[in-house]
């Protein structure tokens, strides 16, 4: 006797191509939203392509020292500086119009040369942010760092004034350790020889403050040294994810309608399992899901050059996850047993699977309770697994790693819903 597990899958296959419409979504939503986040992250990796942090500087001082510092802040690339009055930066940055507004209140640049050599007394800067922007707030803050020290330095050890003033403190201060104090007033003697001596050569350069004594360079770590890396192939990899898990939800929603029309009534009458009825349906969605991610991936090698490293390995992560995302589907359609309670069911899970994966946002920011927790998240290892093959360099053996963990829970999710399963609705 003929096992009708093929015309099963046939049949799927049959209805799935005959709907252009879901076919077209099916391959095309997750393409377009893909390929526009690709675009964002790769943008944002190139010099000077990436958006610029909106800063408003409020500068009551008026000082060499502030200036210097608004002048070191304009000539960030990642910033857009602008001045502003007090109360109109901190309105503009309520109203998200702004990332930062940087106050530099009165007095500052005198008494923040003063403070570079005595505790106490110590002027601030106040920083007005948006706390949905800390992200971009922190980068703001490191940069007036590096620009605030170079400046106050400058003050500090060219401003005849600040040295004196410096050394009368040095001498008096009861806090200041008598083994220090010795060492603290030569420094500040020889800051005074220095001044002297710039103040001497007119037109000359005067002396500079402290500046970082060391630079950066970025170099992304891929496969092959000097291989720039793909910011789509990540992008791909979580919206293909994401939206292949729709899918298996739909064929899941899909069997608890067509069970409300009768067809498994029929089918009952027929030598039918209901193990060979749900094989049949993860067999034909797994199959159509691995076509799925097929074409995605074939369309971002050829339009954005997105380069699978290990072909192997790609196809048995694709396989696996395909397998994961049909079961997945059809425990959902089994717990909740009608499709209003299964769309329901399906929304919250997902939503919690996909942004627990990293598909959404990066696991650095959960907490570390959290982060350990993901890693026991099926699609964290599917995220994980499609980078490792296309742009990470992973061999085969160790593509099999997340592929095996996608099929165990693929195995838990299909014996979950033949457990689960009812021929009629109760």
């Amino acid at each position: 006797m003929r096992s009708p597990l093929p015309a099963l899958i046939r049949k799927d296959f049959l209805i799935f191509l005959n709907d252009r419409r879901a076919v077209l979504m099916a391959v095309a939503v997750p393409i377009a939203i893909a390929s526009l986040f690709g675009y964002i992250f790769d943008s944002m990796g190139r010099s000077g392509q990436q958006g610029r942090i909106s800063v408003l500087l409020v500068d009551e001082d008026a000082s060499a020292v502030s200036r210097a510092i608004g002048a070191k802040l304009g000539a960030e690339e990642t910033l857009d500086v602008r001045p502003e009055t007090l109360l109109n930066a901190r309105e503009t940055v309520r109203k998200g119009k702004a990332a930062v507004a940087l106050h530099i209140p009165r007095g500052f640049g005198s008494l923040a040369a003063q403070a570079l050599f005595r505790n106490g007394n110590k002027p601030e800067i106040v920083v007005h942010q948006d706390p949905t922007r800390g992200t971009e707030a922190g980068m703001v803050k490191g940069i007036v760092t590096g620009a605030a020290m170079e400046a106050v330095s400058q003050a500090a050890m060219t401003d005849r004034g600040n040295i004196e003033q410096a050394l009368k403190d040095a001498e008096s201060d009861p806090d200041v350790p008598s083994d220090v104090r010795g060492p603290l007033m030569e420094l500040l003697k020889g800051a005074r020889k220095l001044t002297a001596v710039t103040a001497a050569r007119p037109g000359k350069p005067a002396a500079r403050g402290f500046s970082m004594p060391f630079t950066m360079r970025d170099e992304a770590v891929t496969l092959r040294q000097g291989v720039a890396y793909n910011a789509y192939a990540h992008s791909f990899a979580g919206m293909a994810v994401q939206f292949l898990l729709f899918f298996g939800i739909d064929t899941g929603v899909g069997m608890l309608y067509l069970r409300q029309r009768g067809l498994w009534s029929r089918l009952r009458a027929a030598p039918l399992s209901r193990g060979t009825l749900l094989a049949g349906r993860a067999a034909s969605a797994a199959a159509i899901s691995f076509v799925i991610l097929c074409v995605m991936f074939g369309f971002a090698r050829l339009v954005f050059q997105v380069k699978i490293e290990n072909l192997a390995g790609f196809l048995v992560v694709c396989a696996a996850f395909s397998l994961l995302t049909a079961t997945f589907g059809l425990m959902i359609a089994a717990i909740g047993n009608t499709p209003e309670a299964a769309r329901g069911i399906a929304i919250l899970v997902t939503l919690l699977a996909v942004m627990l994966g990293g598909a959404w946002v990066p696991s650095f920011i959960f907490p570390p309770l959290l982060q350990q927790v993901t890693q026991f998240i099926p699609t964290r290892w599917a995220v994980d697994g499609l980078d490792g093959v296309i742009w990470r360099g992973y061999s085969l053996g160790a593509a099999l790693a997340p592929a095996a963990w996608m099929t165990l829970c693929a195995g838990l999710f299909g014996l979950l819903a033949v457990w689960r399963f009812r021929w009629n609705a109760e």
